[in-house]
């Protein structure tokens, strides 16, 4: 049985977990839209799970900052398509998004 959440129960689930520091407002609206789409082109319902999605995903407010919290320099990943190369990337306004790898 699933059952179909909104923008305001996604971020809910997030406060009722605890952890609704592990990403921004506008980061949460940028990840239940990714889930949304990745659905609808899949055409499998995801289960959400707010300890998954925390251990899976960050993000970040810059490519200068994913390098710093990463280990990473800018021979590494000079821009964004470089880190898009290797992972999957959700930009939004204010920052992006990285599946961890």
């Amino acid at each position: 049985m699933k059952k179909t959440i909104d923008l305001y129960e996604f971020r809910k689930e997030f406060e009722d977990y605890d952890r609704a520091d592990n990403f921004s407002y506008a980061a949460l609206d940028a990840l239940y839209d990714y889930f949304e789409e990745l659905e609808d082109d899949t055409g499998e319902q995801i289960e959400l799970d707010v300890i998954g999605i925390c251990c899976d995903y960050t993000e970040y407010a810059s490519l200068q900052e994913f390098r710093e919290e990463q280990g990473y320099d800018e021979e590494d990943y000079p821009d964004m398509d470089s880190l898009r190369d290797c992972t999957e990337v959700i930009e939004f306004d204010g920052g992006f998004i990285v599946q961890d790898f």
